[in-house]
C-alpha cells in the first residue's frame, strides 16, 4: 500500500468494554476503553485499565466520563476526571476521549482547558458531548482552538450513518485544525 492510500485508508476505531472485546479488536487502529456502552461509555475501572493495555497491541484512548448522563459537571466530577486522566497517562494510554459543556450547551472552555492541560502530552478527543450541544460548528471550532486533536461524532443523530450531512459539514469546517471521527 502505497503512503498515500495510507494516509487516505479510514482508520478505525473499536470501543471496548472488556477484556474479551480487547483481545478480540486487535487489528484495529485504536481502542476506544469504556465501560457501561449502554450508557454511552463511563471511565473503565484502573483494573481494567491496567490490563488492557499489558494486553493490547492497538493504541489505548480511555474514556474519561465519571457517569451517564448530560456533560455538564461538578467541580467534584471534574476533579475526578483530572484524577481518572492521571491513571491512564500511568497506565501508558495513547489518549483520553471526554467532553464539557456549560448548563446552555456550549463547550466549557475553562474545563476543558484544564483537563487539557492535565492530559497533556496525550492526545485529546472531544466526545459525542457534540452531539448534543447547543452549536455544534462553533463546538468543533472552541475545540480546536483549544487543542483537542480530533471529534467523535455521529453527525447529532443516533447512528452516524444517519448524520453523514452533518458529518461532511464539520470536517468542511474543521479545515485540517482536528479530525472528525464518524461513531
Amino acid at each position: 500500500m502505497s503512503a498515500t492510500a495510507r494516509e487516505r485508508r479510514a482508520r478505525v476505531e473499536v470501543c471496548v468494554d472488556s477484556i474479551e472485546s480487547v483481545l478480540e479488536a486487535q487489528d484495529a487502529d485504536r481502542l476506544e476503553l469504556c465501560a457501561a456502552l449502554s450508557e454511552g461509555g463511563l471511565t473503565p475501572s484502573r483494573g481494567f485499565l491496567r490490563k488492557a493495555a499489558a494486553l493490547s497491541r492497538a493504541p489505548l484512548h480511555v474514556m474519561i466520563r465519571p457517569r451517564g448522563g448530560d456533560f455538564v459537571y461538578t467541580e467534584d466530577e471534574i476533579g475526578i476526571m483530572r484524577e481518572d486522566i492521571e491513571c491512564a497517562k500511568e497506565a501508558g494510554a495513547a489518549g483520553v476521549v471526554f467532553g464539557v459543556l456549560t448548563p446552555e450547551g456550549d463547550l466549557d472552555e475553562e474545563r476543558c482547558r484544564e483537563l487539557l492541560r492535565v492530559a497533556r502530552p496525550l492526545e485529546c478527543t472531544f466526545h459525542r458531548a457534540i452531539d448534543v450541544s447547543r452549536d455544534p460548528i462553533q463546538v468543533l471550532r472552541a475545540a480546536a482552538r483549544l487543542g483537542f486533536t480530533r471529534i467523535l461524532s455521529s453527525g447529532c443523530k443516533r447512528k452516524a450513518i444517519d448524520g453523514a450531512s452533518r458529518l461532511r459539514e464539520m470536517v468542511q469546517q474543521a479545515e485540517n485544525r482536528i479530525q472528525i471521527m464518524a461513531g
